[in-house]
């Protein structure tokens, strides 16, 4: 007769499922919150991943030392659901408190860093902790059978497949329509419903499930012999492993697919998906295997074979795909695309890494009085493993060693894990282990030593490589902390390009250049003494290397995530950034741009950021009311801002997001036009902290001073030959374009809206449309510019009728 605790288990099994949707929920939720205030450097992002997964590890090692067993399981799962639910809420409304701690905080330097350990911490780890405890608990409630042991797995591969539904519920839905209030709302309430529901299933059930089987397992629970000592380290290995390659996948599909927070979203959900029906199979298996052992070793080896499969389809196969993406007819049809590819590099090996859990509880498990026990302590050991691969890949391995042979230390890493998972057979089934060492041996040496590079043309342009070749020259290609870059040189042109994840980021062709120059010049010009000025963003060195003819300027001070950019990038276009880089009033930090803003003490005269495309994951932060009120607080009395917006590779939506997003905090903007053969290409936006006025009369009279001959070389350079050629690229001002962005989305800190309207459009060529419409109810500007009439008559004449 089936007793009344096994039919409990499938039941027990779909609130798993619920738990781990509400934690990747959460997760997606918690990060976003915590870039806002401690950054999104690679740095920051490690920071909040150790603590997000510390706290798994603390809790999943911890609850059954500190929960004693006389507590029904089932009952502490329930409030252990009911604090997850609290805390998510809390966590919600104590961000902002922290945050604005943080913010007097010095951002910089060890001090920085550890800062924001601090704030992470206090912020992660009571909720994590908890969530980390939820498998143990419920792992007592399991009888210490094969069939029990099994069970064990299901919920894992259960909560791994209910992270799936909450990664694409997050990045695909929730925050997309609604915020992050909303998102943490809907997780809270599904916590509170598990709890309610766990209680009731407790208040029926027995204190220990029968699971239907008499067999029991092998008695000598020896946590500490060797044996078991080899497969807790394979198993931490198998989680160092895993979140490596996540690191390193992360980094190379980004560059196919474009670097948009629906991409890591997707990347995500292909990983965990593959996790979940691994551990599904495995927990399968481990119910009749006879030496788990071996299977565990198995998926090791196997795994070298995945690896090597996932660098080739990275490096040669996908990228070289004859498909043009600008021929796409939507982003849905990219978004079809894009799944194959991940689902074709991602899903062998997360499989494998996802049955490696169960097959190691199977390998481990003993006569036992606490499962929990056990469970935890696989569970942590898995845990610490992701925590030491996710920090050494994306810190160490792959700045200092690159992505190559970081692909050929996870082969290595795999195969001495199964080498020591079958050296455990040796003195049960020599024969078999002894063939399998063999094999293993021989597999990873010529997997390792055949793991191909990253072709830089694909670090270059991306999705786009195959419309490229032939056409340009590589010159230089590097993968840093933070992301990877190249310079390539046109074939035909001769300009040089800088590069980051796989799209142009600047160049020195005509239409960059004299955008670069504009986001410098206009400010410069239109401040009556500039003395000091940030920007955000080195890309090639040109913006900021605007401000270096200015005699009056006396600190140029740039904020740069990348470290390879400065160092390197700027000497391809050494001539063209006046040797910034070098120049003794020059100041560089390596840190994310909003953490700098939030913690500077400094002020500016002029603030401007140098191209960042609003869809690039991260960047949206940088276009909030919320920060763009950070960037008024930081600027001098009289200080002057400008703010890029591109209109190619992007839409109309989000386009107006980003313009009323900084009309709302500087009501007194304009807009100014970099347009190639009279059509949209992509615009500045410019504004005073106070109200905005050009005194032309002024700006003539310094540009034809004897110290601002270099100042009047720089504009000549990019075809702005005199003041009317510079502010004729007026296109619209704030009062004109009210009714145009009146239904546009304000861009907020608590929704990030514009991530993923710009997310939809990076494959878009709708600049000229988005700039007609922008300028259809434009007026003169005759309260804009301080001119005598000749020269208003001019600009009358050449403005015109908006096109």
């Amino acid at each position: 007769m089936t007793k009344p605790s096994i039919r409990l288990l499938p039941i027990l099994l779909l609130l798993f499922v619920a738990s781990g949707m509400c934690a990747l929920i959460y997760e997606v939720v918690w990060f976003q919150l915590l870039e806002l205030v401690i950054g999104s450097s690679a740095i920051s992002l490690g920071v909040l991943l150790s603590a997000f997964m510390g706290g798994m590890c603390l809790g999943s090692l911890y609850l059954p030392r500190f929960i004693d067993r006389k507590h029904h399981p089932l009952k502490v799962y329930a409030f252990l659901e009911l604090g997850i639910g609290v805390m998510g809420l809390i966590v919600l409304y104590l961000v902002p408190l922290v945050g604005s701690l943080y913010a007097l905080t010095p951002g910089h330097g060890f001090v920085g860093i550890a800062m924001r350990g601090v704030v992470a911490a206090i912020c992660l780890l009571p909720p994590t902790i908890m969530m980390g405890a939820t498998l143990p608990a419920v792992a007592r409630w399991i009888e210490a059978t094969p069939k029990g042991v099994s069970w064990l797995g299901f919920f894992y591969g259960g909560n791994t497949a209910g992270a799936v539904m909450g990664a694409v519920l997050a990045g695909f839905y929730l925050l997309r329509k609604y915020d992050m209030s909303t998102a943490t709302l809907l997780a809270a309430a599904i916590n509170f419903a598990i709890f309610f529901a766990a209680r009731s299933i407790a208040a029926n059930a027995p204190v220990l499930a029968d699971t239907g089987s008499d067999t029991e397992l092998e008695p000598d629970a020896a946590p500490n012999t060797p044996s078991s000592r080899a497969v807790y380290f394979v198993i931490g290995m198998s989680g160092l492993c895993a979140l490596g390659a996540e690191v390193v996948w992360t980094r190379l599909l980004s560059l196919m697919l474009g670097a948009s927070t629906y991409t890591f979203s997707l990347i995500l959900a292909v990983f965990l998906t593959g996790l979940g029906i691994g551990s599904a199979a495995g927990a399968a298996l481990a119910r009749s295997l006879n030496r788990p052992q071996f299977a565990l070793g198995l998926a090791q080896a196997l795994q070298m074979f995945g690896i090597a499969w996932a660098a080739f389809m990275i490096a040669v196969a996908l990228p070289n795909w004859a498909v043009n993406p600008s021929l796409s007819p939507g982003p849905w049809y990219t978004f079809h695309i894009d799944l194959t590819k991940c689902m074709w590099v991602v899903l062998p090996s997360a499989c494998l890494w996802g049955a490696s859990f169960p097959l190691a509880l199977a390998a481990l498990a003993k006569r036992t009085d606490d499962t929990g026990k056990l469970a935890g302590r696989v569970y942590a050991a898995n845990t610490f493993g992701a925590i030491l691969g996710s920090l050494a890949f994306s810190l160490i391995v792959v700045p200092k060693f690159g992505t190559q042979h970081a692909e050929q230390l996870l082969l290595v890493l795999s195969g001495l894990s199964a080498l020591l998972a079958f050296s455990t057979l040796m003195t049960t089934a020599r024969v078999t282990a002894t063939a399998s060492l063999l094999v293993t041996s021989g597999a990873l040496i010529v997997l390792g030593t055949n793991v191909p590079a990253i072709p830089g043309l694909l670090v270059a342009y991306g999705r786009y490589m195959v419309t490229w070749l032939n056409r340009v020259d590589i010159e230089y290609v590097g993968e840093g902390m933070n992301s990877s870059i190249a310079v390539s040189r046109l074939s035909g042109a001769g300009a040089t390009q800088f590069h980051v994840a796989g799209k142009v980021e600047a160049s020195s062709l005509p239409q960059d250049m004299r955008l670069q120059r504009m986001l410098g010049h206009l400010p410069a010009l239109v401040h009556p003494d500039p003395k000091s000025v940030l920007i955000v963003g080195f890309g090639a060195g040109v913006t900021s290397g605007s401000f270096v003819p200015y005699p009056g300027i006396k600190r140029i001070v740039i904020c740069e995530l990348e470290p390879l950019i400065p160092e390197v990038v700027s000497t391809y276009f050494a001539t063209e950034n006046n040797h910034v880089k070098d120049d003794p009033r020059t100041e560089i930090f390596y840190d994310d741009a909003r953490s700098f803003i939030i913690t500077t003490k400094e002020k500016f005269d002029i603030i401007t950021s140098d191209p960042i495309h609003p869809w690039v994951k991260g960047a949206a932060a940088l276009y909030t009311e919320e920060y763009f009120e950070a960037v008024k607080a930081h600027l001098n009395p009289g200080g002057v801002v400008t703010q890029w917006v591109p209109l190619y590779e992007s839409n109309m939506a989000a386009v107006k997001s980003e313009v009323a997003t900084f009309l709302k905090v500087f009501p007194n903007g304009t807009v100014w036009a970099n347009n190639v053969d009279g059509k949209g290409y992509d615009v500045v936006m410019l504004a005073g902290k106070d109200s905005l006025s050009i005194n032309i009369n002024q700006i003539e009279g310094r540009l034809r001073q004897a110290d601002y001959e270099k100042v009047v070389s720089s504009l000549v350079e990019v075809g702005l030959n005199s003041s009317i050629a510079l502010f004729a690229t007026y296109a619209t001002q704030a009062s004109d374009l009210k009714s145009w962005v009146a239904d546009a989305e304000i861009n907020r800190d608590r929704n990030l809206r514009l991530q993923y309207l710009a997310g939809t459009g990076l494959n878009a060529y709708e600049g000229e449309a988005i700039f007609s419409s922008m300028v259809q109810g434009r007026k003169f500007p005759a309260t804009l510019f301080v001119a005598d009439g000749g020269w208003m008559s001019t600009l009358r004449g050449i403005l015109g009728s908006p096109p």
